[in-house]
């Protein structure tokens, strides 16, 4: 696992806050990846069969787990250096800065849409349209509920993550004598 370059201006707040949000996928991610190889998480055959899986739909689940497994890993950014320059291997961008209105605006996007997706969750669950035993239900909301928290967090460490850019810009220039 590549070392960890957090910033020494980081609060351990904001470290703990972009740790916490990048892993709120991983309980819901293991449950699409469990559903994809086909062990049984209290849902009727029918769901199985509607998402078509263990097959090609399989693949449909184990993709947007990692889709949202690389999104929420890239919280990590607001708190460490390549969230504040382009790692070298990126073609074109390596080693340049990025623009804290990048960094921000995506970053803000992506709480707004994840806070979003987590009320409509909520909503969901509480109006569940889906065959499943008493226990899949209950296994459901257990692997999903960490997804509130997702939103949340990432806007809290992008506000933070756009002042500390921001206000290390604004420092002021010593006077020359």
């Amino acid at each position: 696992m590549p070392k960890m370059h957090v910033l020494p201006d980081v609060p351990r707040w904001a470290r703990l806050a972009a740790v916490g949000a990048a892993l709120t996928n991983v309980p819901s991610a293991i449950w699409r990846v469990a559903i994809a190889l086909g062990v049984p998480v209290g849902l009727a055959q029918s769901e199985y069969e509607q998402m078509g899986a263990p097959g090609l739909g399989s693949l449909a689940l184990v993709a947007l787990s990692l889709i949202s497994e690389v999104l929420a890993f890239l919280t990590l950014g607001l708190v460490q250096s390549w969230g504040e320059t382009w790692p070298r291997w990126i073609p074109w961008l390596g080693g340049r800065e990025v623009p804290v209105m990048v960094g921000t605006t995506l970053a803000g996007l992506g709480a707004l849409a994840t806070t979003v997706f987590g009320a409509l969750f909520v909503y969901t669950s509480l109006n569940p349209d889906m065959e499943a035993s008493t226990w899949g239900i209950w296994l459901l909301n257990i692997v999903y509920a960490p997804l509130l928290f997702w939103g949340p967090l990432l806007g809290a460490v992008t506000v933070h993550y756009y002042r500390r850019r921001t206000e290390a810009s604004r420092e002021p220039v010593p006077a020359s004598v």
